[in-house]
C-alpha cells in the first residue's frame, strides 16, 4: 500500500516540485505544501498585483489553488485594463507551473469564461470545475468557488451585475478619497 507521501509526491522541503524560488535561502526555510488564493480580480485597478507578486516570491509551494475571480471578465468587458504588473502575475504563475508546482484553477463568476476550458491545461495550469485537496494528515477538502452558493448570482444575475457596478464605484470613490 502506498503511503500518503507517495500519492502526493515528494514533500522534501529542500527539493520541492514547485521550487521556482529554490535559489533563495529564505524561501527554502519557509516552504508551504499548499496555498489557496481567490478573488484577485486581475484586470481591475483595485487588483493588488505587486503585493501578490511579493507574496508568491516569498511563499513557494507544492500546490497552488486559484479559486475563482482570478481574472475579472466582468470588468474587462466594460473597460480594458491590463497593466504590465498583471502580465507579471500570469508569468509568475506559469513559471511556477513549469518548475513543478501543481496549479489548479477553479473559475468563479467573474471569470466564468474560463469554465468553457474545464478539463484543459494551459501552461501547466489545470482548469477544473471543482477539486479535492488531500491535506498532509489525510483530510479531504472540497475546492469550489462560492458563487455556486450565491442565490443572487444563480437566480438574479442582473442584480449581481448591478451590485458589481456599485462595488466598483465605491472602490473608485475610496481611491479618490
Amino acid at each position: 500500500m502506498r503511503t500518503l507521501f507517495d500519492k502526493l509526491g515528494s514533500l522534501n522541503p529542500g527539493l520541492p516540485p514547485g521550487g521556482d524560488d529554490a535559489h533563495d535561502d529564505a524561501a527554502l526555510r519557509k516552504r508551504y505544501r499548499s496555498i489557496f488564493i481567490s478573488d484577485l480580480h486581475l484586470g481591475t485597478p483595485g487588483c493588488q498585483a505587486a503585493a501578490l507578486l511579493d507574496f508568491l516570491k516569498a511563499h513557494p509551494s507544492d500546490y497552488l489553488y486559484l479559486v475563482g475571480d482570478i481574472v475579472d471578465g466582468w470588468q474587462l468587458r466594460r473597460k480594458w485594463y491590463w497593466p504590465p504588473s498583471h502580465n507579471d502575475v500570469v508569468q509568475k504563475l506559469l513559471r511556477r507551473a513549469r518548475k513543478g508546482c501543481r496549479i489548479v484553477y477553479v473559475p468563479g463568476n467573474h471569470d466564468e469564461f474560463a469554465r468553457e476550458f474545464i478539463g484543459h491545461q494551459f501552461g501547466g495550469i489545470e482548469v477544473m470545475e471543482e477539486a479535492v485537496h488531500v491535506t498532509a494528515d489525510g483530510r479531504r477538502l472540497w475546492i469550489v468557488h462560492g458563487d455556486y452558493f450565491d442565490a443572487v448570482v444563480q437566480c438574479a444575475r442582473w442584480l449581481a451585475y448591478v451590485g458589481d457596478n456599485l462595488y466598483e464605484f465605491t472602490l473608485k470613490l475610496n481611491r479618490h478619497l
